[in-house]
């Protein structure tokens, strides 16, 4: 099936829900869902996006200024997830914590607003990791319509592309937590390095990144095509030095590069 065949059943699926309320992040899936929704259900459509120190306040402001142009209803709350030790100590469920509270809310809210159905990005090649967090989205009875319809990631950024969204070539991003190894119990200030160091290397030119946090070395995973870049002497000097001043100690380069779920590897699953 061609990826506008695919276009046409993610419309009809979505019309066929009524009203719904979008899972928003800002990122490339969630972006072009509520695109898609909008266009398939026009003011039958909320964006909810959950606010707290594991989400970056570059994508909170992207979330506000997107809905602001599409003429969206947003609605912000926040997540406390680090209030709950079962998260903060940081097993290999996780993820299913953290979305089963987040989703959770995000029902009660929809709710309240008349939204007959809660809608996330997840996509087919997400099927392919470990990703504890799909269980609480099916549990909770949550719509994964870019899954429904069979749409991978590159097609999501060539419709994406087709439609003028600006988040077509858009890194990927994940929940900062996830860049602590499980086990490692997760608090603000380590969110916080993270952040910032990955700040840091965006600023630079470094298009997708991720600061894996080990107490006191960051190891930096970049894709490969930019390893020269990294490798010029001012580069390090520089991204080593604020580094220290963020907090760590010592700072790696990941020599296979970025890599989705590089945190999973340690997992039997």
């Amino acid at each position: 099936m061609s990826k506008q065949d695919k276009y046409k059943v993610l419309q009809e699926y979505l019309k066929s829900l009524g009203s719904v309320a979008v899972a928003f992040s800002s990122g490339v899936d969630s972006t072009f869902l509520l695109k898609a929704a909008y266009d398939a259900l026009g003011d039958k459509v909320i964006a909810l996006t959950a606010r707290s120190c594991s989400f970056p306040e570059r994508e909170l402001q992207e979330a506000i200024n997107f809905t602001k142009d599409l003429h969206v209803p947003h609605e912000i709350f926040d997540s406390e997830e680090l209030k709950n030790k079962e998260f903060s100590e940081n097993p290999a469920n996780r993820c299913y914590i953290c979305k089963r509270e987040i989703f959770s809310k995000m029902k009660e809210i929809a709710d309240k607003m008349g939204m007959k159905e809660v809608i996330e990005g997840s996509n087919i090649d997400d099927l392919g990791d470990y990703r504890p967090g799909l269980a609480a989205i099916e549990e909770l009875g949550i719509k994964s319509p870019l899954r429904y319809a069979g749409l991978a990631k590159n097609e999501i950024r060539e419709l994406s592309k087709d439609l003028g969204l600006e988040t077509w070539d858009k890194q990927s991003f994940a929940c900062l937590a996830s860049r602590i190894p499980y086990g490692q119990r997760i608090t603000e200030e380590k969110l916080k390095m993270v952040d910032e160091a990955e700040q840091l290397l965006l600023s630079m030119g470094f298009r997708q990144v991720r600061v894996r946090h080990h107490e006191n070395l960051a190891r930096i995973e970049i894709n490969e095509s930019q390893f020269p870049l990294i490798m010029k002497k001012e580069t390090r000097e520089l991204i080593y030095n604020r580094c220290r001043e963020i907090g760590f100690i010592y700072v790696s380069l990941d020599l296979l590069g970025y890599r989705t779920g590089s945190m999973n590897e340690t997992l039997d699953v």
